[in-house]
């Protein structure tokens, strides 16, 4: 929450990482496309075409958000997701400040185990970690941002990772584009009074 509290810094930028795996859902009938005076109408059965994942990269303070479809959730996904997040999305960071959570593959040993050590180096260098405790995952504004991206268009039935993938596309690019921030109200003072009990 400190962290949170600091001024926003465009070379030092406070970036929050996190992921949500997708159930990617078809239909069994084709749906009636909607009709002036008529609504959409999708039969209530589906065929469930697998999973995906998806990776959440968002600087709350600057208003941009970066996402990255995979098939699965590995220790190779993570670390070329952090390769891109340094070398692609935030290049232009000296200091990248990473907020995320403790899953087993957010590890910089992933780095080393997917990249040669002089390229793991290279990427950790660019980073300055900060893990949310262990039942309190909360903290990580990545969340909201994953919320609001599902509300905006993953709350419907998608049977591809293409479909994902251009949906968020879309999705991301209209809120880049207005700079959508996350507005963190919960101070340290604030936790100190709420959560007394941890602090005694």
């Amino acid at each position: 929450m400190d962290l949170y509290g600091e001024p926003y810094d465009e070379r030092r930028p406070i970036v929050c990482f996190d992921e949500k795996p997708y159930q990617l859902v078809g239909h069994t009938l084709q749906p009636i496309n909607a009709a002036p005076g008529r609504p959409r109408k999708e039969d209530h059965e589906y065929v469930r075409q697998g999973t995906c994942n998806i990776f959440v990269m968002v600087d709350p303070k600057g208003g941009c958000r970066h996402v990255k479809v995979t098939e699965r959730r590995t220790k190779k996904d993570f670390a070329e997701c952090i390769q891109e997040l340094v070398d692609v999305h935030f290049a232009h960071a000296d200091k990248i400040k990473l907020v995320m959570d403790n899953l087993n593959t957010h590890r910089l040993s992933s780095l080393y185990e997917h990249f040669s050590p002089q390229e793991a180096r290279r990427i950790i260098k660019k980073l300055e970690l900060h893990y949310t405790p262990k039942h309190g995952s909360w903290l990580n504004m990545a969340e909201i941002e994953i919320s609001a991206l599902t509300q905006q268009c993953l709350r419907r039935r998608l049977a591809s990772i293409e479909s994902v993938t251009r949906e968020l596309k879309i999705a991301v690019a209209a809120r880049n584009q207005q700079k959508k921030r996350i507005h963190w109200g919960f101070s340290t003072e604030e936790a100190r009074v709420k959560l007394s009990k941890i602090y005694c």
